[in-house]
């Protein structure tokens, strides 16, 4: 009989999610849709933290509110915590010194890793849903060596993506939002050639990111890729080892 140990009040979903406080909908690909995880998650809605504190304003303000959050998730049973928001990089620190568990706070924090796979005299691009208010503070927060480096670009020009999320819309012409990444997504590789890779800094552009692709030519990156990664890393993938087996490895 083998023997297991407890400890935890929830077992199979060791990743926690923050979530912002938000009624807008969420489609499959949403970080805040269940369904777009292979992997069971746990959420937890902080009070308070609207889409427009955290992105207009500042999330340091709340950042109690997020520890408070992410201390009942360990609690819970998670071993890992993420956040649906990429400008939550700026709590990263906070939060990471007050839970005992691995913290991604943020997609940006992606950017050092992607930059290293990119061939010389190519860069990094950000796509956020603010430009206006992305600073290099939020970049350095998530551990980026030279933040004055990075291109940033946003949605905030278009009709939908920005206005609808920020503001927190009730109903949302999604293929308007699609539009929106798409025309920023060209504007990218028109504005600058050297750009090499595109990190989508909000967590409600991953369902565009094959359309950013598309649209660019070029790898992107999102919180479904970091998450993914960071998830494989608190549950890796298990393979039968055949160690008996003269043949194993021939096949």
């Amino acid at each position: 009989m083998t023997v297991q140990y407890g400890g935890k009040s929830v077992y199979g979903a060791v990743l926690g999610i923050l979530m912002l406080e938000a009624r807008f909908p969420r489609i499959h690909g949403d970080i805040g849709n269940a369904t777009t995880w292979p992997f069971p998650v746990q959420y937890r809605v902080v009070k308070g933290a609207s889409p427009n504190k955290i992105v207009r304003q500042d999330p340091m303000l709340l950042v109690d509110r997020f520890i408070d959050a992410a201390k009942e998730l360990v609690e819970a049973g998670c071993d890992g915590i993420t956040t649906n928001c990429g400008f939550l990089a700026l709590t990263q620190d906070r939060i990471s010194k007050a839970v005992p568990v691995p913290v991604a706070t943020s997609s940006l924090m992606q950017i050092p890793m992607v930059q290293a796979l990119l061939p010389p005299g190519k860069k990094v691009a950000v796509l956020t849903i603010s430009k206006e208010t992305l600073t290099l503070d939020h970049l350095r927060a998530a551990g980026v060596p030279n933040p004055e480096d990075i291109p940033i670009y946003g949605t905030d020009g278009g009709s939908a993506f920005t206005r609808c999320i920020l503001d927190d819309h009730e109903m949302i012409n999604f293929e308007d939002c699609r539009q929106d990444m798409i025309d920023a997504a060209r504007e990218i590789v028109e504005a600058d050639r050297d750009i090499g890779a595109i990190v989508l800094e909000c967590t409600n552009m991953t369902p565009y990111a094959y359309d950013v692709r598309k649209a660019t030519g070029l790898p992107v990156f999102s919180i479904y890729s970091f998450v993914k990664w960071f998830h494989e890393g608190l549950v890796p993938d298990r393979f039968r080892l055949e160690l008996d087996d003269p043949r194993a490895g021939l096949f």
